[in-house]
């Protein structure tokens, strides 16, 4: 799906579900929605819960899991943290918090464009569908259900962590952990916060062709 420049902006729009509602984007052609199989179901997202617990509930669908900078448990946080955080992210302010907050997760290597991109985020954030949406989604989600079901992924993962991912006490204890807890590999990016993919792409895509490879053998 594309737009022309003089495209009008886009304009949201809603699915209704049991659970809430999904905001798309309706721009170009017309609305392009993406849903992971069983995505209806869950109570929460951080991105990674959706496609492991797809994957529990429907292994056949399911070749290969690459996880960045996963949360599959809920990190150790007092009263006092979490409440800061509810705080921080709450609808009204949720922009400028956010757009403060965003440079501690680059730790490391900054991609170039940066910048236009925090912006970007800013702006996004400040539109009241967007800024309400993110905010429940990080106010509320709970990682339990996914580290209630870990032991019953099967299939081959590869798990990608930045060294320096600020979102995790001892970001390598964490990796080698699921690791461990998935028999996965685990690849510790240098310089990275917690966006390897877009910090230090080379590393991380050259990690993930390799597995890839592992997984569907070029001809």
């Amino acid at each position: 799906m594309s737009a022309s420049p003089a495209a009008a902006a886009p304009s949201t729009q809603f699915l209704e579900r049991p659970e809430g509602r999904v905001a798309y984007d309706v721009q170009g052609a017309g609305p392009l929605l993406v849903l992971v199989p069983g995505m209806g179901e869950l109570r929460s997202s951080y991105g990674f819960l959706t496609p492991r617990l797809v994957e529990v509930d429907h292994p056949e669908q399911v070749t290969g899991l690459v996880l960045l900078g996963p949360f599959v448990r809920n990190p150790p946080a007092s009263r006092i943290s979490l409440a800061i955080f509810r705080a921080m992210t709450a609808p009204f302010w949720v922009a400028r918090m956010w757009k403060a907050y965003m440079p501690t997760l680059y730790s490391g290597s900054k991609p170039a464009d940066f910048k236009e991109y925090r912006e970007k985020v800013s702006a996004s954030l400040r539109r009241p569908e967007y800024g309400k949406a993110f905010s429940l989604t990080a106010r509320q989600t709970d990682h339990a259900p996914a580290e209630a079901r870990l032991l019953q992924v099967s299939a081959p993962t590869l798990v990608v962590m930045g060294e320096r991912d600020p979102d995790f006490k001892d970001p390598a204890a964490e990796a080698h952990w699921i690791g461990e807890t998935l028999q996965a590999e685990v690849v510790l990016v240098p310089e990275a916060g917690h966006y390897p993919h877009s910090q230090q792409p080379e590393i991380t895509a050259r990690a993930i062709l390799d597995f890839l490879d592992q997984m569907v053998p070029r001809s």
